[in-house]
This record gives C-alpha cells, structure tokens and sequence, in this order.
C-alpha cells in the first residue's frame, strides 16, 4: 500500500502543471551570436548569422526560474504573440522564430500577456551592459571562460559573481546567464543555473 501511494504522489508530481506567473526570479540569457553561427547557426542558414546584422550578444530569452528548477509551457488565457510582434524582437533576439519559442516555452509562465513580456525582456536586455571589449576582436581567440565573466561584473558594478554564469558548447563560449529579481534587479542564481564553463581555452568568434 505504501509503495502504491508513493507511486501516486510522484505521478501527481510529474503531471502537475506550471503555474503561469509562480516563479521566483528571472534569468536572462545572452547567446554570442558568432559563435552559435559558428556552431550551429551557418549550418542552418540562418538569417541571424548574415554580418549585415553586425550582431554580437543577442538576447536568447527572460526564463522564469524557480529557486529550484523551472516552470515551462505553462497553461495561461493570454493571446499568442502576431507575427508583427516577433518580427519586432528580431533586432535584439536575431530571428522571429526565436521571440515566437521563447514565448512558446517561457513567456507563457510570466504570468504577462505577449507585448508585456516582450517588453520586459527589451527592459532586462538594455539594462546589462554588454563587455565592449568583445566587439573590438579581429579574430578568433581563445580564453577562459572566467574571463567572460569578469568583464560582465566590470561592465555591472552592482552584479555580484553568483549572480552571472558562464556556459558554452562545442568548445565555443555559448552564453552569459544572468539572475535577475521580478524588478529586474540582480540576485544570486540557484544552483541550477550556477554551473559555470570550466574552459580555459574556449573559442570566441568576432563580429562578422
């Protein structure tokens, strides 16, 4: 009997939905553009990766976190984003297809309608200064992946180290995670998000 009712409560886990707007801070991610063209990117043909864009860190999405975990495709009454206003976010997340998504997965368990989190996550990405010093690269370089961290605290005297991560793939430095209040102030990150690229020797592509 017992085991059946452990059987129960751990089906009712995994079947419970996420509920919009229950989160506990943000987490707002910063993709290299160069690299993930180099990664992956070029291969696809993607439009984001053409240097008339002269992208560098793009935004990749404002996730909803919890402390432990996170919500995702939550169930929420709000309309889905027009075309009109994906096409919008393109400047600063690189492709429409990538504002529809991090709607589709994130932007519902805001617990905001489609225009209030797009307009949130403009918000959060112009509040963190972007390093300059990557932008100023001629070629391909190789560093530690702590050295990216750095430079984003020296950019953001208010940010503290647990509050910004690292991550990367392929050998190439993929993304700067960082933690973020409701209020969009910085926090520490939990550990889940807290796993930072241990590479001393990671790739960092220029602007195209």
């Amino acid at each position: 009997m017992r085991v059946v009712l452990i059987w129960l409560a751990m089906a009712a886990g995994a079947w419970a939905q996420d509920r919009s707007g229950e989160f506990d801070y943000y987490v707002l991610s910063l993709s290299w553009s160069p690299n993930w063209c180099a990664y992956e990117g070029d291969a696809r043909g993607s439009d984001q990766c053409d240097a008339r864009h002269d992208h560098g860190w793009i935004l990749h999405g404002l996730w909803p976190q919890y402390h432990r975990g996170w919500p995702e495709y939550c169930q929420t009454a709000e309309r889905p984003p027009s075309r009109a206003m994906t096409r919008d976010m393109a400047d600063i997340m690189g492709t429409s297809g990538l504002a529809w998504h991090q709607w589709k997965k994130h932007g519902v368990c805001s617990g905001l309608s489609a225009p209030a989190y797009y307009a949130l996550s403009r918000k959060a990405y112009g509040r963190v200064v972007r390093p300059p010093v990557f932008r100023k690269l001629d070629e391909t370089v190789k560093l530690p992946a702590s050295l990216v961290e750095e430079a984003f605290l020296q950019s953001n005297p208010s940010m503290e180290a647990d509050g910004v991560t690292i991550t990367c793939r392929d050998g190439h430095i993929q993304e700067a995670r960082i933690c973020l209040s409701r209020d969009l102030d910085p926090v520490p990150c939990g550990q889940d998000v807290a796993r930072d690229c241990r590479a001393k020797d990671a790739l960092f592509t220029p602007v195209r």
